[in-house]
């Protein structure tokens, strides 16, 4: 694999994560593994082996992987065009997020087509303006459900929203947005729907809020050791290494990297990584961003390239094939996700999800 770069997943800490947050809520929890694993992989089974119960992804070519692989717990697909296969969702138990009435008219032709109901959860944009069905057409939406389950073409199974500064412990949009959610339950309820499953926080709010849990929380991020509150530590599953392919002695003054930003103070060593943008290592790191390199956190000298990052290593031992911490849980001293994400000006979740596919991947057995 490409120059020896390689990301390390511990399906143990997925498992340790999920059974923590198990803990902290009476909800049943549905382990989010949208975007191949928040880019950790199969963690399907080390969450639902460890208390969750329900799996959840955007797109339903997302969720049939699953289903061909023989994990037949309840899943939910929430983030689908209209034209999407929604016949092979009904056909292989894929519950379906409803987020507008031409979403709730697709899915009921395809329930019709196949000739088994749709299972649907009623989503509710409640303060994003992002995905979900705007408060005004709520009530026409259920109405519409009601009909469509008194045809036999679906049921509802779930009601849904999201949140948007869970993130910040204690915020009024919070509470906001919760006390319309519920007031939308309410409103579907009156019309004779009965949802088993109402659904509102995810990561954040499941660490921080209980008024949010309901009957079911989404995690996804945690799962993977992100906790996006910063209240609750939870065990990082990634560690990303690069060995030392060259080295070279240079004087003080010595520009590095394209536009020769950074200068040597001194005289010097460089060490030479394989690994770049192109792999997901943000480019836009300040200066305080470093490696960990023969036990030592050395910086990166100047901007990182497509396949390249140059470190500062001044007197340190080290030989060609040694190899560089990125990131990894913090047990020895490491830069953590936490660190990246602050050199970066981004959120761990992004790091996660853009590590290419160059990198090799190994894993930890839960």
């Amino acid at each position: 694999m490409y120059a020896g770069a390689s990301l390390h997943i511990d399906s143990g800490a997925i498992a340790q994560n999920t059974r923590r947050i198990a803990a902290r809520t009476g909800a049943a929890v549905m382990a989010v593994v949208k975007a191949d694993g928040f880019g950790h992989g199969d963690a399907a089974l080390a969450a639902l082996r460890n208390g969750a119960t329900w799996l959840g992804v955007t797109s339903i070519d997302e969720a049939l992987p699953f289903r061909w692989r023989g994990i037949d717990a309840p899943m939910l697909s929430w983030l689908n065009p209209l034209d999407a296969d929604f016949a092979a969702a009904i056909r292989h138990d894929i519950d379906l997020a409803v987020p507008s009435l031409r979403h709730l008219a697709s899915i009921q032709t395809a329930a019709q087509r196949v000739g088994r109901p749709a299972q649907v959860h009623l989503h509710l944009d409640s303060g994003m303006s992002r995905d979900g069905i705007d408060r005004a057409e709520w009530n026409a939406l259920c109405e519409l459900a009601r009909l469509g389950e008194a045809a036999g073409l679906l049921k509802v199974r779930g009601i849904m929203s999201h949140l948007a500064r869970a993130d910040q412990p204690g915020d009024p949009a919070t509470r906001y947005q919760t006390l319309l959610f519920e007031n939308a339950v309410r409103a579907a309820r009156h019309r004779r729907l009965s949802p088993s499953v109402v659904h509102l926080a995810a990561t954040a709010a499941t660490l921080t809020d209980t008024r949010t849990h309901f009957g079911m929380v989404r995690v996804g991020a945690g799962l993977y050791g992100i906790d996006p509150s910063h209240t609750t530590r939870l065990r990082g599953a990634m560690t990303l290494t690069a060995p030392v392919t060259l080295l070279r002695e240079v004087p003080a003054g010595t520009g590095v990297g394209y536009g020769l930003a950074y200068r040597t103070d001194r005289r010097t060593r460089l060490a030479l990584l394989p690994i770049g943008y192109a792999d997901g290592v943000p480019r836009s790191l300040d200066a305080r961003a470093g490696v960990q390199l023969n036990g030592r956190r050395v910086p990166v000298a100047g901007a990182v390239s497509m396949d390249q990052v140059v470190l500062d290593i001044g007197d340190l031992a080290v030989a060609a094939g040694d190899r560089a911490t990125l990131f990894g849980p913090g047990d020895d001293g490491e830069p953590t996700l936490a660190d990246w994400a602050s050199w970066a000006g981004t959120i761990e979740h992004e790091l996660v999800t853009r590590i290419g596919p160059r990198v090799s991947r190994d894993r930890t057995a839960a």
